[in-house]
C-alpha cells in the first residue's frame, strides 16, 4: 500500500482516524469517553479561587473544574471565556487558557492577536498576495482585534472555498466572544477524531480517504502493537516504553550484540522511532531514556539524530539533554489522552 492514506472508522464504538504512509501507521486519533473535554473546546466559565503558590486559578466548568494558569485581573465570580489546551489527567482539573483559537480547515482566527499571517510553507509570492487580499476581503467589517492565520492547506484550493471557510470561522469567533453572560456553559465543542483528521492531516493532501477500513487494512493489529511496551527496532534491538505516575521511562537494548557499534546503531534507530511511538501512544510529560551503552564521543551524533527526529512534531518538545548518570531527558507536551487510557478495558 503506497502513498498517504487517511482512514476513518471506529474503535470500541468510538470515532477514530488513522494516518497511514506507505501502509505504516504514522498517527492515530481516538475520541475519549463522552464525559471528557476535548482539546479545543471553548467554555464560558466562572472564576473560583486562586491557588497560591501554583500561579493559577480554578474555574467552574459545567460538571467539573478547570485550571487556568493566570491570576492577574481575575476576581472570584468573574465570567471568562476559556479554551481547553489538553487532556485532563486522572483526578486533576482540565487545563484551560483565555487565549482562544478558532480553527477551521483553512484558517485560524486569533482574537486579541490582530494581523494577517500566511503559512510559511506557501512560498509563491503571488499566491501569498492573493491569499492576503482574500483574507482582507473576508474579514471586512470584523473587529480590528481579530487576527487570522491562513493554513498551508489553502494552496491550490478554490478561493471561494477559502472565503467561505474564513467567513464561517469569523462568524463563530464573533458570536462566541459576545456570549459572556451566564453560568458555566459549553460554547464550542472540541474537534473529534474525524474532524481533526480532515483539518490537520490535509497538508500534504492525502492520496485517498477511506471510510470503514481499519479491519481490511490491518489497522486494528497496528493498534494492538502500539499498546505493547516493547518496540522492535528491525535488526538493531528493541526499546521498552514504561509509563509511571512521575515520568515515562524508555530503555534501549541491543540484544545479544553488546559491542559499541551495536549500541550506537540501536540508539540511532530508537531516536528515529521515538517521536512516532510517543505520538501514537499519546504519551508526554517528562521522559527519561536509558540508551544502550556507547562511547561518550558518539553522544554528539545521537544529539543530531534526536533533533532531526523531533523537528516538525506537532506536540511541543524540549530536548533537555544528558544527565550526570548518562540518561537522556526530554519533555513533551501532552496533546491528547494516552491511548492505553482511552482504550482501557479492552483491545480494539
Amino acid at each position: 500500500m503506497k502513498g498517504r492514506s487517511v482512514v476513518l472508522d471506529e474503535v470500541q464504538g468510538r470515532p477514530a482516524a488513522a494516518l497511514l504512509v506507505d501502509g505504516h501507521l504514522q498517527d492515530l486519533l481516538v475520541d475519549p469517553a463522552d464525559d471528557q473535554a476535548l482539546p479545543g473546546a471553548i467554555y464560558r466559565v466562572v472564576a473560583d479561587r486562586p491557588m497560591k503558590g501554583q500561579g493559577g486559578v480554578f474555574v467552574k466548568l459545567p460538571g467539573g473544574m478547570g485550571f487556568l494558569r493566570q491570576t492577574a485581573g481575575i476576581a472570584p465570580g468573574a465570567r471568562l471565556l476559556v479554551q481547553v489546551t489538553g487532556p485532563a489527567e486522572s483526578g486533576k482539573a482540565v487545563p484551560v487558557t483565555t487565549r482562544l483559537l478558532f480553527k477551521s480547515r483553512y484558517a485560524i482566527a486569533t482574537p486579541g492577536a490582530p494581523g494577517r499571517n500566511i503559512s510559511r510553507r506557501i512560498k509563491d509570492e503571488d499566491i501569498r498576495a492573493a491569499l492576503e487580499a482574500l483574507a482582507d476581503a473576508a474579514l471586512n467589517g470584523a473587529s480590528e482585534t481579530l487576527g487570522l492565520i491562513l493554513r498551508s492547506a489553502c494552496e491550490g484550493v478554490d478561493p471561494a472555498d477559502i472565503t467561505a471557510d474564513i467567513v464561517a470561522v469569523r462568524d463563530l469567533a464573533e458570536a462566541v466572544l459576545a456570549d459572556t453572560n451566564g453560568g458555566p456553559e459549553l460554547l464550542v465543542e472540541g474537534a473529534g477524531a474525524h474532524e481533526t483528521a480532515w483539518r490537520d492531516w490535509a497538508d500534504p493532501a492525502p492520496d485517498e480517504v477511506i471510510e470503514g477500513g481499519f479491519a481490511d487494512l490491518g489497522v486494528l493489529e497496528m493498534i494492538d502493537a502500539v499498546l505493547e511496551p516493547r518496540v522492535n527496532l528491525l535488526d538493531a534491538g528493541h526499546m521498552m516504553l514504561q509509563p509511571t505516575r512521575a515520568l515515562l521511562a524508555v530503555d534501549v537494548n541491543t540484544g545479544g550484540d553488546t559491542s559499541p557499534a551495536a549500541g550506537l546503531k540501536a540508539n540511532i534507530a530508537a531516536a528515529r522511532e521515538l517521536p512516532r511511538q510517543l505520538r501514537l501512544r499519546g504519551l508526554g510529560g517528562q521522559i527519561v531514556i536509558d540508551f544502550a551503552p556507547m562511547p561518550k564521543r558518539d553522544r554528539a551524533v545521537l544529539d543530531q539524530v534526536l533533533r532531526a527526529a523531533f523537528k516538525g512534531e506537532a506536540a511541543e518538545t524540549s530536548l533537555v539533554g544528558w544527565t550526570t548518570l548518562g540518561l537522556y531527558e526530554l519533555v513533551r507536551k501532552r496533546d491528547r489522552l494516552a491511548l492505553a487510557e482511552v482504550l482501557a478495558g479492552g483491545r480494539p
